[in-house]
């Protein structure tokens, strides 16, 4: 099945009015989000994957919304995180791509932590966050998170046995890893924030679950030929598969047991119910550690892998549930992006998201309205190695792969796989994908437009 074997119309209901109001007149949701590290679009079984068994993310998609048109904030880790938080694109985020040290969020970034602490959330991040270490101005608990338990940095989110991790402001020690790695980081984070979800407090809650799995130890990669690091092959230890992507899958699957066990713990505690539910994906799949994105098909009907800008670079899986308000069982071709996220979760609150954002909220969608706002266009812009931009409006994709080559014109409702450019037979599309690209992003003096070579 290919995204576009589904609904072309977001979703179907009462009025957008009614809706809000109705929203309103309950008491205010719980967000969770869970986003994993370069899981690709065709991983789930839910997405078309025949190979990796991932059960409970596929309840949840039977259980919620399925968008077929969602996409990243970008096609590698940081930006695309910095999109989701901050509202922006990649035209005017701070961050636009992966920097050592990671470049830390500045006071003048409003988060959507920050709004929803503002009006009384108690908020939690378990895992990765890349926009500010111990000290920054990123600083998560600068950010508006209460709790913080995760990596320190970009680079150190490769291990999944490290020495030590942050807990808030403090190191947490492993020392059971020196020396021989035994504390699995995945499934200590993961009992962190169960514990958060466990906790009893009057206040709704937004926690954030950003896992590193399925993401490749590059380093370990490098010198042994696998880089997916996991406990244990299971259940595909008997499979004939070349090792790391054996280990690959495995990774995949214990994320969706962690999902699951996410949702046990929601239903355990009284809170399924009022719960809005989230899972996606920071970008596209990897060929990194050893892993070939081939062997499971990781990016489905799709082309490209992480660090492209063509569809299978950005185009992610994304689930929504939330019981009575989220339609059961449903899927949807509206198109969303990570920088639609601040918003959407800010109605969904009843929070004054900030003005001048480049996203549009999606509630509508969510719940069943009948008229959603529409983008005017998507873009992206990718640093890494070279400029490279897209640009998706409407059915047609635009992507420039370095600055003075020419641009590629791609219409995905009749060539979803991008193979078919044609440019030179709509000149006048290429000139309005040219103005939108132009226009889409402002100059940063960490970000400088190359010139063309």
């Amino acid at each position: 099945m290919t995204r576009r074997d589904i609904l072309s119309t977001p979703a179907v209901g009462a009025a957008a009015t009614r809706a809000a109001a109705a929203a309103a007149a309950k008491p205010r949701p719980n967000i969770l989000l869970i986003i994993a590290d370069d899981l690709g679009y065709g991983n789930l079984g839910c997405y078309g994957q025949k190979r990796i068994r991932t059960p409970h993310l596929d309840r949840l998609a039977a259980e919620g919304l399925r968008f077929t048109d969602a996409y990243a904030g970008s096609t590698v880790c940081t930006p695309s995180r910095c999109a989701l938080m901050s509202g922006l694109h990649t035209g005017h985020a701070r961050t636009r791509g992966n920097k050592l040290p990671d470049l830390p969020l500045r006071p003048v970034d409003i988060t959507v932590t920050e709004l929803l602490k503002r009006a009384g959330y108690r908020t939690g991040l378990f895992g990765k966050w890349s926009l500010g270490n111990i000290g920054s101005t990123g600083h998560p608990r600068r950010k508006g998170f209460d709790e913080w338990f995760g990596f320190f940095n970009q680079n150190h989110a490769h291990t999944y046995y490290p020495d030590a991790l942050i807990d808030n402001d403090t190191i947490f020690m492993l020392s059971d890893n020196l020396g021989k790695p035994r504390q699995y980081a995945h499934d200590i984070i993961a009992e962190r924030g169960l514990a958060f979800l466990k906790r009893k407090d009057a206040r709704p809650f937004f926690a954030k679950f950003a896992f590193t799995i399925p993401h490749a130890n590059n380093e370990l990669g490098r010198d042994t030929g696998n880089g997916m690091e996991v406990p244990s092959t299971g259940p595909y230890t008997a499979e004939t598969w070349p090792e790391p992507d054996k280990c690959f899958a495995a990774m995949v699957t214990r994320l969706d047991a962690t999902a699951g066990q996410i949702m046990e713990t929601l239903r355990e505690t009284g809170q399924d119910q009022n719960t809005l539910v989230l899972f996606t994906s920071d970008n596209g799949p990897h060929r990194e550690g050893g892993h070939n994105p081939d062997f499971f098909d990781d990016n489905g009907p799709l082309r490209g892998i992480k660090r492209d800008l063509h569809e299978g670079g950005i185009c992610v899986p994304f689930i929504a549930r939330w019981p009575g308000r989220v339609k059961a069982g449903a899927e949807t071709a509206q198109p969303i992006a990570f920088w639609d996220f601040l918003p959407t979760v800010c109605e969904v609150a009843g929070v004054a998201a900030p003005a001048r954002l480049d996203g549009i909220s999606y509630a509508p969608t969510l719940l069943g309205a009948a008229r959603q706002r529409q983008h005017d266009y998507l873009y992206w812009e990718f640093h890494e190695r070279r400029f490279a931009q897209a640009v998706r409006a409407g059915e047609w994709k635009a992507v420039r792969i370095n600055p003075g080559v020419p641009l590629e014109l791609y219409n995905l409702k009749d060539d979803l796989r991008e193979q078919r450019n044609v440019a030179t037979e709509h000149p006048q599309k290429v000139a309005r994908m040219e103005k939108i690209l132009s226009g889409a992003r402002v100059e940063s003096p960490d970000w400088p437009r190359p010139r063309a070579q």
